[in-house]
């Protein structure tokens, strides 16, 4: 035998160390206890145990609670099952924590769960309840199974351990190797890129097999033995079963201090071991084990009754008996397997009818006594027949449960209700329906495309065709703009439906149209949807056409008109209400108009209404748009630090909402945006990799919103040529109706648009893009910006000083910090070249206003003028003055981190700042980032020392 293992390393605290050891996992003790070690200094994490069924996973991490706890932690343990699949958060539902008070609320966490839109609430509640946790000591989350974790349960885990990543907070999860769905893989590979620790557990080695041999015989063993004993081949819960076996038969005898094998040799296979257990259990005793093996891994004593038809009481000694063979155990009330994989070995045996009776039974029992959809459909879906209508109704009544919160789960569940339908029930391409939509809103488009070819156009009534069609159009509308007006517009031409279902198609397919770009056909369907609306009486759809027609107007450069048929739309919305709007709020396009107007203060003001509003009224899906939309103000404004925080936020939402062209056009364009003006060359790297895909996109807007920002970013790295390739289809719609370079149009773009076109030598298209600069201004005299715009566009093609200084003054009236600087800019830099003292003072206004704005690079380059012209600025940033204590933070950041450092949560700083908690965790990241700290403890620490300083 192999000599015993050394003494622990010092890495591990002795008070770590598990008694009875686990034998064979000293390395993976020492990386534990180094990570407790972090955890107690504040630093969060995330380790995975990683290893096949019976690896010891599980008991791994029980010793590894029992350690958190004698450190003083705070610990909350749950784990999966492979029957609480389908219930959202049954992990955490089920969970328990060290102290024994709760952590999670868990009626409240079952509301959340299985409410429409909340899953974004929900978040927030579990985030709170975390932090609040974390806040008085550290906090060790323990998740066990994830790979039979719910999506719910993955969302979470995936989500909060990146969000709480400066919180004291470790989470230790255990996955079985080599059995994970997609869901899971991507929870695991989005940790592990985070910095997630891996601990993987192999076999034992021999000398470990020896010493647990040893601690259960109660000797060490001969090599007969050891021989028998490597059967389990190094995994730990065979290698016990088959000692406990060989114990419990008496075919092990102790002499001379040596345990030695007496009698036949034992079996090698795990199942022989658990089936010679229930042997030695009675009758009765045998029933509850087999019957509980087909339920699941944990049953109450009152469902098995029911189950086997017999009194509470007539179960006691049965049940007793199987608690003694230690095939189960007891927990909160609930009898539980020691191990599933003795579950399954039970299970196993039964015939495979008599397994699918009992889960089936179970399902009705389950439904009976007015228990979770969710979980009487996880013990249908293996256990019934094709054409089991019941299973059917179940199915699709537990998927319409969980589509707004777990629309993955639904899909699956949905399916198999599909499955179990035969092709000619009457009620088949209702089901197939229901499954495209949940497909379509768990991202799984191609599979939903898929699936509707097989069922549209011709196996279904027109009506229900058209609420088909409707449905998909208003799931996809932020997320692919042509596909939404193509089944929007199919469904409205199908014959024989209510004028009320056509009107709101027609509007529908309109809004897209606009989103597409073709402005003509648009202006040509949207007469059509209005006259529908009308007589139909539908005003939400009315007031969605009457906002088409603002964004055509809009296009067209009639912005007075487009601004009066705006606030009409808002109106009409406001009168029908939001419940019944058919994609988001019109006041978003509102919105949109006035900070393009440069009216940035009402622009801020009405977005910030409209997060309230809808956070108020729970509508997660449509305050992500508005959050959006405020991302692109405040990058428009020149608030460029606060623009990246929030589209950064609005990027991290994408898990529990999604994302798409919506986001594309307003999230990727500000973050390229920001970049770019900072000099943050590898971000603008990072995110240019996402925006190439806009260039494959059917939607024009969404092709020249893509192009525009590579453009700009050839442009910026010495490559206008290149940019002006790019440009090539943007540049045919600039005299046309319709987007050219964002989404809505900005007229500031112009004049860089001309710049980039001199620097490559085009003046053909310099002068295109000057004299559409200069309709635009003729045809909307009461708006400044487009003004400013045009002088500068001409100031720029004619090298003309003097409307280069009109358009500085026009600018001067504008809210917008970063086209009035670069005006500035472009007038210094001509006086330059003839009145050197004259350039000084508005190249010093100019680097004023790019400081403001927090653009480094702009304003190095500004620096780099007036050294040319022998006066230096001192260098200064946009936060530097913001507060002598936190000279390397923006004003924002320093508000987040005064509050944080104080001891609130994220939430609750969102309250404090009217912000989203977001928004607060992406100020909070780049301060770390800038102060070099990774924690809250590290970050109240030096606000204590430099607050006292000052």
């Amino acid at each position: 035998m192999e000599p015993s293992q050394p003494a622990p390393l010092p890495l591990i605290s002795a008070d770590d160390v598990p008694s009875p050891p686990v034998r064979g996992r000293l390395e993976e003790w020492a990386v534990l206890g180094t990570r407790f070690d972090s955890l107690a200094q504040g630093h969060g994490g995330v380790m995975c145990v990683e290893g096949p069924p019976g690896s010891g996973k599980t008991r791994f991490l029980s010793e590894a609670c029992s350690a958190a706890e004698r450190r003083g932690f705070k610990v909350f343990r749950g784990g999966a099952d492979p029957d609480s699949h389908f219930v959202p958060l049954a992990p955490l539902l089920e969970s328990s924590q060290a102290d024994g008070e709760p952590l999670f609320d868990a009626a409240k966490l079952r509301a959340l769960a299985t409410a429409p839109e909340q899953r974004f609430w929900l978040l927030q509640e579990l985030q709170e309840r975390l932090e609040r946790a974390a806040l008085d000591c550290p906090l060790a989350v323990v998740l066990d199974d994830v790979q039979w974790c719910d999506d719910l349960t993955l969302l979470t885990l995936r989500t909060l351990s990146s969000r709480l990543s400066a919180h004291a907070i470790l989470w230790l999860v255990a996955v079985r190797g080599g059995s994970s769905t997609p869901e899971v893989l991507t929870t695991l590979n989005r940790m592990e890129r985070e910095g997630a620790l891996w601990i993987r557990l192999g076999p034992l080695s021999d000398a470990a097999v020896g010493e647990i041999t040893q601690d259960v015989l109660g000797a060490p063993p001969d090599a007969a033995t050891l021989d028998v004993v490597r059967r389990a081949e190094g995994v730990p819960l065979l290698l016990v079963e088959l000692l406990h076996g060989m114990t419990a038969e008496g075919r092990v005898v102790v002499k001379d201090g040596v345990a030695r094998l007496s009698g036949r040799r034992l079996p090698a296979r795990f199942q022989t071991s658990i089936q010679q257990r229930l042997h030695g259990l009675s009758e009765p005793a045998k029933d509850v084990v087999r019957a509980a093996s087909a339920i699941g891994h944990t049953v109450t004593v009152e469902l098995l009754a029911e189950l086997l038809d017999r009194s509470v009481g007539a179960l006691v000694a049965p049940v007793q008996n199987a608690l003694d063979s230690d095939l189960f155990t007891e927990r909160d009330g609930r009898l539980t397997f020691r191990h599933d994989l003795i579950r399954e070995a039970v299970a196993d045996s039964l015939p495979e009818s008599v397994r699918r009776a009992l889960r089936r039974r179970t399902a009705d029992i389950v439904l009976a006594r007015g228990g979770s959809l969710s979980e009487a459909a996880s013990l249908v879906m293996d256990s019934a027949e094709r054409g089991d209508q019941a299973a059917v109704r179940i199915l699709r009544a537990a998927a319409t449960e969980l589509s707004e919160t777990a629309p993955s789960t639904a899909g699956e569940l949905s399916r198999q209700a599909l499955d179990l339908t035969p092709d000619q029930a009457p009620e088949r391409s209702t089901i197939i329906t229901e499954t495209m939509v949940l497909l379509w809103r768990s991202g799984r488009a191609a599979q939903a495309r898929a699936l509707g070819a097989t069922a549209l156009p011709s196996t279904m009534p027109s009506r229900h065709e058209a609420q088909v069609r409707l449905g998909l159009a208003r799931v996809s509308s932020q997320y692919d703009f042509t596909e939404a007006a193509r089944h929007a517009g199919t469904g409205a031409a199908l014959p024989g439906i209510p004028e009320s279902l056509r009107a709101r198609l027609l509007a529908l397919r309109c809004l897209n149209m606009t989103m597409v770009g073709d402005f003509e056909a648009t202006a040509r369907a949207m007469e059509e949807a209005l006259r529908s609306a009308r007589q139909a009486g539908e005003r939400a759809a009315l007031a969605t056409s009457i906002a088409v027609d603002s964004v055509v107007l809009y296009y067209r450069y009639d912005w007075g008109r487009a601004f009066q048929r705006a606030d009409e739309a808002e109106d009409i919305a406001s009168e029908a209400g939001f419940s019944r709007s058919l994609w988001v709020p019109e006041a978003l396009w509102k919105a949109f108009m006035l900070n393009a107007a440069g009216r940035s203060t009402e622009a801020l003001a009405h977005s910030e209404t409209g997060i309230r509003d809808t956070q108020g009224q729970g509508q997660a899906a449509a305050m992500h748009l508005w959050l959006m939309n405020r991302s692109r103000v405040l990058l428009d404004a020149g608030r460029l630090s606060d623009a990246r925080a929030e589209a950064e936020a609005g990027t991290a939402m994408a898990d529990e909402l999604g994302m798409g062209n919506f986001a594309d056009a307003t999230l990727l364009y500000t973050l390229v945006r920001v970049a770019l003006h900072t000099g943050d060359r590898d971000a603008a790297h990072t995110y240019a990799a996402e925006v190439k895909r806009m260039l494959g996109d059917p939607a024009i807007l969404v092709r020249n919103s893509g192009s525009w920002l590579l453009a700009l970013m050839a442009d910026a790295e010495g490559r206008p040529d290149q940019a002006m390739e790019l440009l090539d289809e943007s540049f045919t719609t600039f005299e046309q109706v319709g987007p050219s370079l964002a989404s809505p149009d900005d007229p500031a773009d112009l004049p860089v648009f001309v710049r980039m076109a001199l620097r490559a030598g085009a003046l053909d298209r310099a002068a295109v893009a000057v004299a559409v600069a200069e309709h635009r201004a003729v045809r909307n005299p009461g708006f400044p910006i487009l003004a400013a715009a045009a002088a500068h566009a001409r100031g720029l093609l004619d090298n003309d000083t003097a409307h280069l200084l009109h358009a500085a003054d026009l600018y001067d009236g504008v809210e917008r910090l970063l086209p009035h600087a670069s005006a500035l800019e472009d007038v210094g830099r001509r006086l330059a070249l003839t009145h050197p003292t004259d350039a000084v003072p508005t190249l010093d206004a100019a680097l004023d206003r790019y400081i403001e704005a927090g653009a480094e690079r702009d304003a190095a380059r500004v620096r780099r003028r007036l050294r040319a012209l022998g006066a230096p600025r001192r260098r200064r940033t946009a936060s530097s003055g913001a507060t002598s204590a936190w000279p390397e933070l923006t004003a924002s950041e320093v508000a987040v981190v005064r509050l944080v450092a104080q001891g609130m949560t994220n939430r609750q700083v969102a309250e404090h700042l009217v912000n989203s908690p977001h928004t607060v965790s992406s100020h909070l990241r780049h301060a770390f980032l800038k102060l070099g700290l990774t924690s809250r403890v590290e970050l109240a620490r030096l606000a204590r020392k430099r607050e006292h300083a000052e």
